[in-house]
């Protein structure tokens, strides 16, 4: 089977928290500290600066969206890249991402002290260091504690910027201030068209949160809908919050003062706040100042630390970092990123932090673009993303372009910085991680022609992924699991091609613009994924038909087994096989038979599974064996119980909840196809398939009233 990592972390991130975890890493330094750093580079155009970086992470967010739907794993960034690129470039970006997290965590902390000094004589730095050690203890906790704080803190302060705002924009458009209010954006870019886009390579750095959820994207339920849907709304709350601040910022403190101001949101609170006093609103934007520097450290850190646990995993760092504690949060990873943010803390300072921070990111995102190109051009089938990026590939060209233009314009310092980087996760790679790592990217899939080092095992990982996304809403499964074909074989003996030769005609019979020859066919070609599909006495053999809309699936068991041809390298065996999943496709939408696939891997490694299947007596309970979860139930109707009412009536007649299907009627040894005009008669057992809120109603209906 493929590698799958044995500590794996817990979903329990929903897209509340996806939001949270995101705006709340976004809406800090980037709002409470930059804007008189950026405003002294381009004036009051620093709000177009703003808008520019928001428009241009645009390809990164759709690019890591894409990807990260398609591979929801910790290690956000390096797992992406070492995936599509190679561990190389996975490792670049795995150690330059982490310290770029680490070093925008530790600066938004020391924000907390700047602010809290306003109010508090208390030392700066200190203030970090004690917030750095409550939030490493907070994560060691698990996730969700974390997140709900993360919540609280996200909200409180769009509650606070809301009320910044609307007083903001009230007192700037008053009739006693509207002159001086236009005066302050005159003139406008004080350093022409390069210093509005040089400074929106300054303040990128604002935006780089929005990229943090692909770190933690294993723990998000439903990822492939909660990841894209939580990064847009909030990137645009979060470009509402700044490009609205700015602008009131810009018009209500003049510009001799917001260039040298580092707290220029309480700044304006004192010239904004009528209704209330200007102290208690100060003190309101102080408090949310320090809500967002929180939030900021809070998923910062929770973000940054599983860059280490990835890693771990891939064994390109020490695998001690892969360790999980007693609540599931990776603690040695925590731990040691935790110092690394007290040491920033100590020796590093503002404005140079957001400019490395930048530039470095600027080179992840060239590269998370490219891998993108990579992935679709790879053709590996498992490849499988929820999400699609829009307007490809023409979104991903213009994100490597003009994050290549940022950076130029940056000027050199940042640049080096980002070389140095580059440099030393090379020297990592080349002198420890390159003597560990047995794997290359989809990029080698991209370029098979080139020989042999296309990396058969990515696509069986891939293929695991899937089977834990599971199926998505729509997934016929539930329904070729009710309409599947059962053959017994009992002690019959037959040769493997024989077998496959009886379901071909068997099937092709039924299937419109279908032929023994070309089923047999499908059935017997290798693919690359088959290594990822050997389980023993179980054999799952698919194919493609080009005129079949929904999956068709023929079960086979067998008491004596069959004996399957198998060839591992230069050596011929065979295989004893009790159990036969015989699974056609359409041609057309060949990611849902990946999905299915996936799903019949899921239900095979149940333990017993052949002896359990082995041993149903008839069609009914195989089927109700193989759909058991919470998505159906059986019910059998009988006088005296609670299923009485259900006798003597029509299916259509009874109110079953909405989300449920009767799937299956069995009357003695014969399984009717249910419809609205069925006659329900005592005795009958009826399966049920659905949602699993409906089907818990019917349990608390039908059979925990029972065993009350």
């Amino acid at each position: 089977m493929a590698n799958r990592p044995k500590n794996k972390l817990k979903k329990e991130l929903g897209l509340v928290d996806v939001f949270a975890l995101s705006t709340g890493a976004m809406i800090s330094s980037g709002f409470f500290l930059l804007p008189g750093l950026a405003a002294f580079y381009t004036g009051p155009s620093v709000l177009l600066s703003y808008l520019i970086a928001a428009f241009l992470i645009l390809p990164a967010m759709f690019s890591i969206a894409e990807l990260a739907t398609a591979l929801p794993r910790s290690g956000g960034v390096y797992f992406l890249l070492d995936r599509s690129l190679g561990p190389m470039m996975g490792t670049i970006g795995g150690i330059g991402t982490y310290l770029s997290l680490v070093l925008k965590t530790a600066f938004a902390l020391v924000g907390i002290g700047a602010y809290s000094s306003i109010f508090f004589d208390s030392p700066i730095r200190l203030v970090a260091i004690g917030l750095t050690v409550f939030f490493m203890i907070l994560n060691i906790l698990g996730a969700k504690k974390t997140t709900g704080l993360q919540r609280f803190l996200v909200f409180f302060l769009i509650g606070i910027m809301v009320l910044f705002m609307v007083e903001g924009i009230r007192e700037l458009f008053s009739h006693t201030t509207s002159e001086p209010f236009r005066g302050q954006f005159t003139p406008f870019a004080t350093n022409g068209f390069a210093g509005i886009i040089s400074t929106a390579g300054f303040v990128f750095v604002a935006y780089l949160g929005l990229t943090k959820i692909a770190s933690v994207a294993e723990e998000i339920k439903n990822p492939e809908r909660n990841i894209p849907l939580g990064m847009l709304v909030s990137l645009i709350v979060t470009t509402l919050v700044y490009v609205g601040g700015v602008f009131i910022m810009v018009g209500v403190i003049p510009s001799e003062d917001l260039y040298n101001d580092l707290t220029p949101v309480w700044t304006a609170s004192q010239n904004i706040f009528k209704w209330i006093p200007p102290k208690v609103g100060g003190i309101l934007v102080v408090a949310a100042a320090i809500a967002a520097f929180a939030s900021t450290g809070n998923s910062g850190l929770m973000a940054a630390s599983r860059y280490p646990l990835a890693m771990g995993r891939d064994r390109v760092v020490p695998s001690f970092f892969t360790h999980l504690g007693k609540y599931k949060t990776p603690v040695y990873s925590i731990l040691v990123t935790s110092g690394i943010m007290i040491i920033f803390i100590v020796t590093l300072s503002a404005e140079g932090i957001a400019k490395m921070a930048s530039a470095f990111q600027l080179i992840i995102f060239i590269l998370i673009n490219f891998a993108v190109i990579v992935m679709r051009n790879s053709r590996i089938e498992t490849y499988d993303p929820g999400f699609h990026s829009p307007l490809y590939p023409g979104m991903q060209v213009f994100g490597i372009v003009s994050s290549f233009f940022l950076i130029i314009y940056m000027g050199w310092g940042p640049a080096l910085f980002s070389i140095a980087v580059v440099a030393l996760a090379m020297i990592w790679y080349w002198y420890y991680a390159r003597k560990h790592v047995k794997r290359e990217g989809a990029i080698y899939h991209w370029f098979a022609l080139l020989g042999q080092k296309q990396h058969l095992g990515l696509e069986n990982e891939m293929l695991m992924i899937l089977k834990e996304k599971g199926l998505r809403d729509g997934d016929p499964f539930d329904e070729m699991i009710v309409q599947a074909q059962v053959i017994r074989m009992g002690n019959q003996k037959i040769s493997f091609k024989g077998l496959v030769g009886k379901v071909s005609t068997d099937l092709s019979s039924k299937i419109k613009g279908s032929s023994h020859q070309e089923l047999m066919n499908e059935f017997l070609q290798g693919t690359n994924i088959d290594p990822a599909l050997v389980i023993p006495r179980v054999s799952i053999l698919y194919g493609k038909v080009e005129t079949l809309g929904k999956p068709v699936l023929l079960i086979v068991t067998s008491k004596v087994g069959i004996e399957k041809p198998v060839e591992k390298g230069e050596i011929s065996s065979e295989d004893n096989i009790r159990v036969f999943f015989f699974l056609l496709s359409g041609a057309d939408n060949p990611k849902l038979q990946l999905r299915v696939l996936s799903r019949l891997m899921d239900i095979v490694e149940r333990e017993q599974f052949v002896e359990s299947i082995c041993s149903t007596t008839n069609e009914r309970e195989m089927k109700e064996y193989l759909l058991h979860n919470d998505r159906y139930i059986t019910l059998q109707l009988a006088s005296g119980t609670s299923t009485e009412h259900l006798i003597n009536r029509m299916l259509k007649e009874i109110r079953f909840p909405q989300d449920v299907l009767v799937a299956m009627v069995q009357r003695k040894k014969k399984i009717l196809t249910p419809r609205g005009d069925t006659l329900l008669l005592e005795g009958d057992i009826v399966t049920i398939i659905g949602e699993p809120k409906g089907i818990n109603n019917l349990f608390d209906r039908y059979i925990h009233i029972q065993k009350n």
